[in-house]
């Protein structure tokens, strides 16, 4: 069974679809939408035919569900399934009217509900015991060089909410060796895409003198995937909804490092998890403490199959 993921190309959404339908048990493909000038000044929910503000999206034949992700990703789905005949799911709040989609994951902290909408904790992934156990098999070796254990640090960037320059690099910076020399850690670092240069460049300066390994890399060679698998402990930047929930899914504390800025909704995020024991606001006097993994993905997974009867 298959679906077709629609929404705008970005990494974290294209995530968060793929998560869904193969926890699903569906294999996906994924069309992204491309807006057409000057309509991209123009939020999606304000389009006339929104079909005709974007390039064409196809479908292919064997396609039994659509998955829109965003308030762009959202209209321009839930179009393409009413002219396919098809479901739609939704992934977070649209920000239009919800009886247009069959179902909508939301986060608890979108604030929506709804007889259509199931709540998620975190924000929907791909991450699974058993792909963490593959990428631990492959990088063990080259991210733990002896007996310490790991610290992993995930690094996003400035998005509009919050600010990753320069400033809050040497911050960072400061408060990364003092917690790995206090608790006696290795640890290793990986920018996003989203990572400004500039503070890369000040992290790498700080960082790699007090033994601090970075490591960037694409394709096979990202080393994403090998830091959550083989970490001890997780850092990541208060930035990114969709890191934060992949740490989470492992089995190692997260602590959120936090940014300059201000965000209603990841902060309502962050305190959920903090509730539920599951993250820390990081600071440098910060030990270890007993976790679970936290993981709704899956069952959202099963409760739309059994509404949908797929």
């Amino acid at each position: 069974m298959k679906a077709t993921i629609i929404a705008e190309d970005f990494a974290g959404m294209r995530a968060q679809g793929a998560g869904l339908a193969e926890k699903a048990g569906m294999d996906w493909d994924f069309q992204p939408v491309l807006i057409r000038r000057p309509w991209n000044h123009i939020p999606a929910r304000y389009w006339p035919s929104p079909l005709k503000r974007i390039a064409p999206i196809t479908i292919a034949p064997d396609t039994k569900l659509i998955i829109s992700i965003g308030g762009t990703g959202g209209i321009a789905g839930a179009a393409v399934a009413k002219r396919e005949g098809l479901p739609v799911v939704q992934i977070q709040n649209p920000r239009t009217d919800l009886t247009k989609f069959n179902l909508i994951v939301a986060n608890s902290h979108d604030g929506i509900n709804g007889p259509n909408v199931l709540i998620s904790r975190n924000a929907l992934h791909p991450v699974t015991p058993q792909k963490l156990d593959y990428a631990r098999a492959l990088w063990a070796d080259r991210l733990k060089h002896d007996e310490r254990p790991l610290l992993a640090i995930l690094v996003g960037g400035t998005n509009g909410r919050f600010s990753l320059g320069v400033a809050e690099a040497v911050k960072m910076a400061e408060g990364l060796i003092a917690f790995v020399n206090r608790n006696g850690m290795q640890a290793v670092l990986t920018p996003s895409r989203r990572t400004d240069p500039a503070a890369l460049a000040v992290l790498k300066e700080k960082l790699v003198p007090a033994g601090i390994r970075i490591l960037e890399g694409q394709g096979d060679n990202n080393p994403y995937f090998g830091m959550l698998a083989c970490a001890d402990m997780i850092a990541v930047t208060t930035d990114s909804v969709s890191m934060i929930s992949e740490a989470a899914a492992t089995t190692a504390p997260v602590m959120v490092l936090p940014l300059p800025g201000k965000s209603a909704r990841i902060g309502r995020f962050v305190q959920t998890l903090e509730e539920a024991g599951r993250v820390r606001i990081f600071n440098p006097t910060l030990t270890s403490w007993s976790v679970q993994p936290l993981d709704d993905t899956p069952t959202v997974a099963r409760e739309m199959r059994r509404r949908l009867k797929l």
